[in-house]
């Protein structure tokens, strides 16, 4: 049987045992769903590219580690994933040209280093953290938090029902609170200024 008769489950199996031919056919497969789907949003040809050979490469570099059980279905996902991540970095960056900076009297500078740097300890904890969670129960936190996927969203996914998802989502949450108890202040600091 040639590798275009095989389902997505099949190839994503050979993909997994680094069969680079089942990753070609993958690819070719997906790559211009995953280019539109992009498109649709941005509406920037090169952009949208890079977004589909970054989620392609992505899959390639971390077959051993990531658990697809629907290939579609996580192909959008990632898609919508990368299309926010790159309208919020088109947003965050405003631009203003002045003509003379001497004479701009309400110029500032402000040093936000020391935050980034607690910002990304925070995220460190929390991952920490996160590892020690069960893996589905872990998978579905960062789908919904990190990723912003909808419970129905997720429950699509992976192919298991709402009120599971909820469910992992409160353990989670507990399992968090437990452990980050004593960053609790913090933390409400950094989604206040965050958000």
């Amino acid at each position: 049987m040639s590798l275009s008769q095989l389902s997505d489950i099949e190839l994503w199996q050979a993909i997994v045992n680094d069969d680079h031919a089942a990753f070609s056919v993958l690819f070719d497969k997906y790559w211009y769903k995953l280019y539109t789907t992009a498109h649709h949003y941005l509406k920037n040809e090169d952009a949208c590219k890079e977004i589909a050979h970054d989620i392609f490469l992505n899959i390639w570099l971390k077959r051993k580690q990531l658990d697809i059980s629907n290939f579609s279905a996580y192909l959008r996902a990632s898609a919508r994933y990368h299309v926010y991540k790159q309208i919020k970095a088109i947003r965050a960056v405003p631009v203003d040209y002045v003509d003379n900076w001497e004479d701009f009297s309400t110029a500032t500078s402000i040093n936000t280093g020391e935050t980034n740097i607690r910002h990304l300890e925070l995220e460190d904890t929390l991952d920490n953290q996160l590892k020690v969670l069960p893996k589905r129960c872990r998978d579905i936190f960062i789908l919904s938090r990190k990723q912003q996927l909808s419970n129905d969203q997720i429950a699509d996914m992976l192919g298991i029902s709402k009120r599971t998802v909820e469910n992992q989502l409160t353990h989670a949450l507990h399992h968090l609170r437990l452990s980050l108890k004593d960053l609790s202040a913090i933390l409400i600091l950094l989604f206040v200024f965050y958000k």
